[in-house]
């Protein structure tokens, strides 16, 4: 039984225990990257492939007659063919909750850091300002205090939960948006409200044809002037060019992501411009934290532990 693994790089397989893995299967194959190019090489023969992002589409699988089981090393499953899997009766298995605590981790640091520009004042040391300061700080840019202030928090499974539990902490008071699918569920408040009234909205919800480019002109003008948007969710949530223009235009305070529409993004992506204030972009690496990996890797094993048990 071979397996083989089409994107190990993502993974930073040296920093993990990867034991329960390289026992799962007589024999692994590991790439660290594989190009489109390379996919119907690298699979042929397998009997079970590992992909965190590389694409599968129909005329991959329909190449690979040994193919019997499709491991994803992530959540989302976006980037399989699941008509032709299952036309094949090969089956996708995918990992959830591994980022439980890595992901609202990281989306707290992205708030705290715009709402006390952290990263402004450290360039500001940096550059000199400070030394040359006549009184003994910099006031130069607004802090945020966010005690009082209002979370609104769009997308409410578990990381959206575990990031307004972090957001209580802070004594900050939490609007929840109602469901995008109809779901009408005690406590959550119209989208409309959550935008007039959040002093900070953070995105914890999945990318659908209900939610695709959902922070459009039109959801950030409805923003409170001066509120701060992070998205640790997914990059096509975001009209990047529309927030391009209403951080230069002070409408919004300030905005971090995690999450591009385009990963890695081009030299011209329209937020990777010069001069645009208060922007913070972290390369995806909000669920990198080794506890997290090793979390998803022993997910994956367990996923073919149970096939290989129900075949």
């Amino acid at each position: 039984m071979r397996g083989v693994f089409l994107d190990a790089l993502t993974m930073k397989l040296e920093e993990l225990d990867t034991s329960a893995l390289e026992k799962s299967l007589d024999h692994w194959d590991f790439y660290d990257t594989t190009t489109a190019d390379e996919i119907a090489e690298h699979i042929a023969g397998a009997d079970v492939v590992i992909t965190n992002k590389v694409v599968l589409d129909r005329g991959i699988i329909d190449k690979a007659p040994n193919l019997k089981l499709i491991c994803v090393c992530a959540t989302g499953t976006n980037n399989i063919d699941m008509g032709a899997a299952q036309e094949r009766r090969i089956p996708v298995r995918n990992v959830q909750g591994y980022a439980g605590a890595s992901v609202p981790q990281h989306a707290l640091a992205l708030i705290l850091a715009l709402a006390n520009r952290w990263h402004d004042y450290h360039n500001d040391v940096m550059s000199g300002r400070w030394s040359q300061s006549p009184i003994f700080c910099l006031l130069d840019h607004p802090v945020m205090e966010l005690a009082g202030k209002n979370l609104g928090i769009i997308g409410y499974g578990d990381l959206g939960q575990r990031a307004a539990q972090l957001g209580r902490a802070l004594d900050m008071n939490i609007l929840v948006a109602e469901s995008f699918v109809g779901h009408r569920q005690e406590g959550r408040v119209p989208l409309r409200r959550l935008l007039a009234e959040s002093d900070v909205i953070s995105l914890h919800c999945p990318l659908s044809e209900h939610t695709e480019r959902l922070v459009n002109r039109a959801f950030l003008t409805a923003m409170k002037p001066g509120a701060l948007l992070v998205n640790t969710a997914r990059g096509g949530l975001v009209d990047e060019q529309a927030l391009a223009d209403a951080l230069r235009s002070g409408h919004l305070g300030g905005a971090a992501l995690d999450v591009l529409s385009e990963e890695p993004p081009s030299a011209d992506h329209p937020l990777l411009a010069k001069g645009i204030p208060n922007l913070i972009i972290t390369p995806h690496n909000a669920w990198i934290s080794r506890e997290s990996r090793q979390r998803l890797l022993d997910g994956v094993v367990q996923n073919i532990r149970d096939w290989r048990t129900s075949t």
